[in-house]
């Protein structure tokens, strides 16, 4: 058992947890809790390093021995005391569980009927949320602007509740050429513009359909603005000034499943 929380492990983990440029540098993330853990064994997330403790063991035989078994797969497996899983987590309250899975490739969103195009968004509990939505509508995929919130900062995949395995999804260094190359496959971009005049009712999600999404106190940048084929809006009372962006996500994506199962109806 792993007991020394000055053990270079535990400074090579926690330093995943702090920064981006380490997840970079190591070329991988991590993933805590039992939850996020399951779903990343059951998607077939590829896993390097994964620390758990006694008591977690204990409650969860068959996760453990399924890790246990896949010990080829996984670089190192190590038990550990309470303390240094506390030392590793960037969360008050660690569950027993903590991984370090590889960083997800670079490989371009396939994005054929809904999908996603975020810009500029930093708050990793919005982008969490997103993910939630998208993997419970279906998209195909989503596309996030590298000025954004990283994709792998902890609390994003926290607050997915493990479903951040199950979105595909790209950090694009130029999102606007990556819109204009789904356009030119038959994509249609929309905008969502407080002041547009179609609503999102009134869209046809029918049809392939990218969903760009901006800056929580900016909004989209003119650039995706302009290069979007529509532009809509979503309704709301004066007295409200903006809704917040994931909230905005979720009505438009499951505008679009309401509408394609109508029309399968």
């Amino acid at each position: 058992m792993l007991t020394s929380t000055r053990n270079p492990l535990v400074k090579q983990l926690r330093a995943l947890g702090e920064s981006a440029k380490d997840r970079k540098e190591q070329g991988l993330f991590l993933v805590e809790g039992t939850h996020a853990l399951t779903e990343a064994i059951a998607t077939a997330y590829p896993l390097s390093i994964v620390c758990c403790t006694e008591k977690w063991i204990t409650a969860n035989p068959d996760l453990y021995n399924h890790i246990k078994v896949s010990v080829d797969e996984i670089e190192r497996l190590e038990i550990v005391s309470e303390d240094v899983l506390q030392a590793i987590a960037t969360t008050k309250n660690p569950d027993g569980a903590i991984a370090a899975a590889l960083l997800p490739s670079r490989e371009v969103a396939q994005i054929s009927t809904l999908g996603l195009a975020l810009e500029t968004i930093q708050d990793p509990g919005n982008i969490g949320a997103i993910i939630r939505s998208a993997v419970a509508v279906g998209i195909d995929g989503m596309l996030v602007s590298s000025d954004s919130v990283d994709l792998t900062n902890p609390k994003i995949i926290r607050a997915t509740a493990g479903q951040w395995f199950r979105c595909p999804m790209q950090t694009s260094t130029n999102i606007a050429d990556d819109i204009r190359k789904l356009q030119a496959q038959g994509v249609k971009a929309i905008a969502t513009l407080a002041n547009a005049k179609k609503t999102y009712w009134d869209y046809d999600f029918n049809q392939p359909t990218l969903i760009l999404l901006g800056n929580e106190g900016n909004g989209l940048s003119q650039e995706l603005i302009e290069i979007a084929d529509e532009s809509v809006s979503i309704p709301q009372s004066d007295r409200v000034e903006s809704l917040n962006v994931a909230i905005c996500a979720a009505l438009l994506l499951y505008e679009a499943k309401r509408q394609r199962a109508v029309s399968q109806g």
